[in-house]
């Protein structure tokens, strides 16, 4: 009971700052997403234009996701020319790791286009850019979006890590629970953590629902909802 009554105290006590941290933690998530993925998608589409790079390709993000993530966060200051607690140092290399999750997964995506509507649209005439938009993105679509929900989950998960080197979000409370012996307050940060994924998650997948309107239906065209 004693440590009941602490535990909702403290949450009394501290539901400003849980706020804060919450709303710091998914602007730390949204640009790396955001970014990670604008920059992987046509890499990886490039990338596809032949073997050899497709293969260099998939090496150079097993490579870049293989970085751990604390000496990063400590080597960026001096790459970038920033102080150590700067927010785009935590930012930067999280963007990093969107790019590399999301190479992959954007290379399997253009890779599985049936060669029959590429060869349509070839003679359709279509432009490299036009194709790209109005072919390969949408045929791609759903792959694509699987992509990001999982460079969503891991980049809110890593986003923690931050607090390590003073950039502060849930992880926060992972920090101080641990040094204070109290298992509630990192309950606290878990639970928002996992929170602000299944709100992105949910948010991604009804946006994707919204944007490739086709997916809803099963294979006859019409009818059941997928």
């Amino acid at each position: 009971m004693p440590q009941k009554r602490a535990a909702m105290n403290w949450l009394t006590q501290n539901t400003s700052q849980i706020m804060d941290y919450a709303l710091q933690h998914i602007v730390l998530s949204a640009l790396p997403i955001i970014i990670g993925t604008l920059i992987a998608v046509p890499l990886a589409r490039l990338a596809n234009g032949a073997r050899l790079t497709r293969v260099s390709l998939y090496v150079a993000s097993s490579v870049l996701y293989a970085i751990p993530s604390l000496p990063l966060l400590i080597f960026l200051p001096a790459l970038l020319g920033t102080r150590i607690l700067d927010p785009i140092n935590i930012e930067v290399a999280l963007t990093i790791y969107a790019v590399a999750i999301m190479l992959t997964s954007a290379s399997h995506a253009f890779l599985s286009i049936d060669s029959n509507a590429m060869h349509a649209a070839d003679a359709m005439g279509f432009g490299v850019w036009k194709k790209f938009f109005q072919v390969e993105l949408p045929l791609a679509g759903t792959q694509l979006l699987a992509g990001i929900r999982v460079v969503s989950v891991s980049t809110i998960s890593l986003v923690t890590v931050g607090s390590l080197i003073g950039v502060n979000s849930l992880g926060f409370f992972f920090l101080e629970g641990y040094q204070r012996d109290f298992p509630f307050e990192i309950w606290v940060g878990i639970v928002g953590t996992a929170l602000i994924a299944l709100i992105f998650d949910q948010i991604l997948a009804v946006s994707g629902r919204l944007l490739m309107p086709w997916n809803r239906h099963g294979p006859a065209g019409r009818g059941s909802v997928a």
